[in-house]
């Protein structure tokens, strides 16, 4: 029998609230167990094993960020919408690092196509359409926008830009880098 009070919604969870604190690479069925002063076993008729703890909280982490950027970009168009979806996900991955990490876990297509996943897309196209870049280049925009945002919130919790601060702040160089997506999307080059 399941102890009480265990479920695989508390347990997803808390298992994301441990890979903010330790690294998502760090979290694992024991680890959890040990959260909750439970053995291991207790866990597994609710988890099936690591990799299934860590896709929970992967689908948990896309949806988390989806309602983020969603609510930061309603009723914004144009750059007003670029911003607040970059700064949305910048702010959830500081605040959330087990999280973020866990949101770029590479899901099997059958858990990608009913995660928030498709939502993240669906709402990048929409700041696309603002622009008025062609449906036939958008696949190159939304990868563009994801690798450069991936990239530089990678990069700064990585504390990579270490040795130019003073010379720039970090968020002088975001804010730059936003003007200078603007201008891209702006100008976008025809096929």
């Amino acid at each position: 029998m399941a102890r009480a009070g265990l479920t695989p919604d508390r347990l997803t969870r808390a298992a994301a609230e441990l890979a903010d604190e330790v690294g998502f690479d760090n979290i694992t069925v024991s680890a959890l167990a040990r959260r909750f002063g439970v053995k291991d076993a207790s866990l597994y008729s609710h988890v099936r094993n690591a990799h299934d703890l860590r896709t929970r909280v992967a689908v948990l982490a896309l949806a988390e960020l989806a309602d983020r950027v969603a609510a930061a970009i309603a009723g914004r168009a144009g750059k007003d919408a670029l911003v607040a979806f970059a700064n949305a996900y910048r702010d959830y991955a500081k605040q959330h690092p087990g999280r973020y990490a866990a949101s770029r876990l590479r899901l099997d297509p059958e858990t990608a196509a009913a995660s928030a996943a498709g939502r993240h897309s669906e709402m990048t196209r929409a700041i696309l359409h603002g622009y008025q870049v062609p449906e036939a280049d958008q696949i190159d925009a939304v990868r563009m926008l994801g690798s450069l945002f991936h990239g530089f919130v990678s990069l700064e919790a990585a504390d990579a830009f270490i040795h130019s601060r003073g010379m720039r702040e970090v968020d002088d160089s975001w804010s730059r880098t936003l003007d200078a997506l603007d201008a891209t999307l702006r100008n976008w080059p025809s096929s």
